[in-house]
């Protein structure tokens, strides 16, 4: 069961730790700085260091690693674009904005950042790789902003059972430009979003799968094959590796929102956490509560008990909502700063804080 937590806030980096059936806040790390993404320990991979990224503005976007889970930190590199060629084909400009996920294979430690951008560290964060054939595919000057000005990589998929670079399997979500796969570690990539469907397009462009506004893609890590995205348009299933995808109707409250978390070890079973609409994000009826289907989407659990059910406007985003490798433990927290944990896989939940800064990402350790 997890002992620790990491929150990434808009001022600092917020380490919990549970004593008995509670979780405090233990530490804070990066007082008052912007911590965009974090990447935490995991116990399978003790050579590894945690991560964490942060947005310090005017002062540019920059890596810290802790080999010590998160007691110090020492700075290491950042990803870098190349310098942009005068001819080349883009409405954007080649500039690092944010980190806007962390992930980690056997091997490496995996960046996706705005603009669209998949970086990869073999070294722990001491240098980084642009996979250039995904950057360069022409294909990607058909990404648009959605949340932001710019695409970006928000979601970064990679297959556990992977031991090769050469033949990694991996996985991104762009918002907006769909999904991408790639089975020979970034050296090529296919479109993987067949079967979503886009309704703020036109008709006739509605299944393209570059306008596809991908929220956040997770992989069931016993079955990765398995597949839950949360997209603009609602909630979508795959169960074979992201080669197709069928949507999941008749969700209650409502199938629209920006996060989803799903067992690892049982594909079937996946949280999401509903708002209105994007015109309106905030909880359906002021009412936070989280939805669980335990059956692949054939029928869904609205659950509320410990959570607001009255004036409340919490907005859950991408990374907001994690689930132990127990299956059972969840973390949840707030664009509004509430904070939420529970052990039961949802059916009741307990606050941690309801005043911490606006929260960008939640972990649990991987134990």
């Amino acid at each position: 069961m997890s002992a620790r937590a990491w929150v990434a806030t808009r001022k600092g980096l917020f380490e919990l730790r549970r004593a008995g059936e509670r979780w405090d806040i233990a530490a804070v790390s990066f007082l008052g700085e912007p911590v965009s993404a974090v990447l935490p320990a995991d116990a399978s991979a003790p050579d590894r260091p945690m991560v964490a990224a942060l947005n310090l503005g005017h002062f540019g976007v920059k890596c810290h690693a802790s080999d010590d889970r998160g007691r110090t930190w020492r700075e290491v590199s950042t990803p870098a674009f190349p310098l942009q060629p005068a001819e080349a084909r883009d409405d954007i400009e080649w500039k690092l904005l944010q980190i806007w996920s962390l992930a980690a294979s056997s091997d490496a430690i995996w960046a996706g950042t705005l603009p669209g951008g998949l970086f990869r560290s073999a070294d722990g964060g001491a240098t980084w790789q642009l996979c250039e054939s995904l950057w360069n595919d022409p294909r990607r000057h058909e990404w648009m902003g959605g949340g932001y000005d710019v695409p970006g990589i928000h979601s970064i998929v990679l297959d556990p059972r992977d031991r090769d670079p050469q033949h990694q399997r991996v996985l991104v979500g762009v918002s907006t430009g769909g999904a991408w796969a790639s089975s020979d570690g970034g050296r090529s990539w296919t479109s993987a979003a067949r079967g979503m469907r886009a309704d703020y397009m036109p008709p006739e462009h509605a299944f393209d799968a570059n306008a596809q506004d991908v929220h956040r893609i997770v992989a069931c890590a016993s079955h990765p094959e398995h597949l839950w995205c949360q997209h603009h348009n609602g909630i979508w299933r795959s169960t074979d590796a992201a080669a197709s995808w069928q949507q999941v109707t008749g969700v209650p409250v409502s199938d629209f929102g920006f996060t989803v978390a799903v067992d690892p070890s049982d594909p079937a079973r996946a949280w999401f956490a509903p708002a209105v609409a994007d015109q309106r994000r905030v909880p359906v009826d002021a009412a936070l509560c989280v939805l669980r289907t335990d059956d692949g989407g054939r029928s869904f659990a609205a659950l509320r008990a410990g959570l607001p059910q009255s004036h409340c406007y919490d907005l859950v985003y991408r990374h907001g909502l994690d689930v132990g490798t127990d299956g059972r433990t969840l973390l949840m927290g707030s664009t509004t700063g509430g904070l939420w944990t529970s052990d039961d896989g949802g059916d009741r939940w307990q606050v941690v804080s309801t005043t911490l800064p606006p929260i960008h990402a939640v972990a649990l350790e991987r134990s």
